[in-house]
């Protein structure tokens, strides 16, 4: 046996303890404890495990990458169990949904419809598109509800002051909305292109509310519609802090301005995926909801005033389409504001804040991580 064989003996003898030391090495610590704040945002028993949603919800609220968290509520089969909110924010809070409010005005278009007073495929009824050889005459309502009525439109543009929704908003198209989106003309044959738009959101407000009165008068017009969402849908569906905002001419501001505590945006977002039914009366017939949540055919992520979770056409991913069912479904607003539904697993979780667009990448990947916890059911 040469000298070195003694060495090469020692160093296989060795080999054991060595892994041994690598593998404790290389184990991650344990997390650190929870506060009681995390803990306590998550009741006794779930149905997952607690400390993985309080941990889940906790990186949520603290993960700086995310921005502003102001509340976060989790439905799981009807009732809440996790409910956390931001420094100086309470169950109490109203917070504005901004375009989750596009998703309430499409439930009301619904039940026009089913109440006789509006027609799905019909030409839209705004007066400024019926004079002869006028080609938005063409547009239908469902065309509108898709986001592909062909109007001109640039949301969310560069410079600010130059997107649509701005100048409708916020200039010189904010007394009067709808009269201001309804002048566009159009940029594509209507039914041809999907163009996400405010803009056609006001209109089908206005729709609305020209179907509940012919008046002029801005506080009738406000008082009809005001009225047909509380008796129809915010109270039925336990929303009694909703509160929708009109423009000076009586229009509803549906496609922004609704503000509701985040247990109401909820119990809407459980409304949703009970197929339009609350307390066992059915508002809205099940085949609208099914028509809102099923893919348009100009954007497959995108249904009738709601979000899909599927791939979006432009690869900006508005929800998770590796990490959630195909069935999950969401109202999502500006600054980060989500109630997303997945009827697989009997599951609505609410987020309200404030995060940049890139933010918004970290706040998906925090709800996804939140709505992995919860199997099908």
């Amino acid at each position: 046996m040469s000298a070195r064989a003694p060495s090469l003996i020692l160093t296989i003898a060795m080999l054991p303890a060595l892994a041994a030391c690598t593998v404790k090495e290389a184990a991650p610590p344990p997390p650190p404890p929870l506060t009681e704040q995390a803990l306590s945002a998550v009741i006794e028993k779930p149905g997952v495990n607690r400390e993985r949603l309080a941990r889940e919800v906790d990186a949520l609220f603290t993960d700086a990458a995310a921005g502003e968290t102001r509340a976060l509520v989790v439905f799981s089969g009807g009732r809440i169990v996790a409910e956390r909110y931001g420094e100086g924010y309470t169950k109490d809070t109203r917070l504005v949904g901004w375009s989750m409010s596009k998703t309430i005005t499409g439930v009301m278009i619904g039940q026009l419809i089913s109440d006789g007073r509006l027609r799905l495929d019909d030409s839209a009824p705004v007066a400024a598109w019926q004079r002869p050889g006028d080609p938005r005459g063409a547009i239908t309502l469902r065309q509108l509800l898709q986001m592909r009525s062909g109007l001109r439109h640039t949301e969310a543009g560069d410079p600010v002051y130059e997107s649509g929704e701005v100048r409708m908003l916020f200039l010189e198209g904010r007394d009067n909305m709808a009269a201001w989106a309804e002048a566009e003309p159009l940029e594509a044959e209507p039914g041809r292109k999907f163009e996400y738009s405010s803009a056609t959101t006001v209109i089908l407000s206005d729709i609305a509310t020209r179907a509940l009165t012919q008046s002029a008068d801005p506080g009738v017009r406000q008082r009809a519609v005001a009225d047909y969402l509380r008796t129809r849908l915010f109270e039925p569906t336990g929303m009694t802090s909703a509160f929708p905002e009109f423009d000076a001419a009586g229009t509803l501001i549906g496609s922004s301005l609704i503000h509701a505590t985040a247990r109401d945006w909820g119990r809407f977002g459980e409304f949703l995926r009970a197929g339009g039914t609350a307390k066992g009366v059915q508002l809205v017939p099940r085949g609208w909801i099914d028509f809102m949540t099923s893919p348009s055919p100009r954007n497959p992520g995108y249904g009738a005033q709601t979000w899909l979770n599927r791939p979006q056409p432009s690869g900006r991913e508005s929800l998770f389409p590796d990490r959630a069912p195909r069935s999950v479904f969401a109202a999502l607003g500006h600054l980060g504001q989500y109630v997303i539904v997945s009827p697989d697993q009997k599951l609505t979780v609410v987020r309200l804040g404030k995060s940049s667009e890139q933010e918004r990448k970290a706040v998906r990947d925090h709800l996804a991580r939140i709505m992995a916890l919860f199997p099908k059911e």
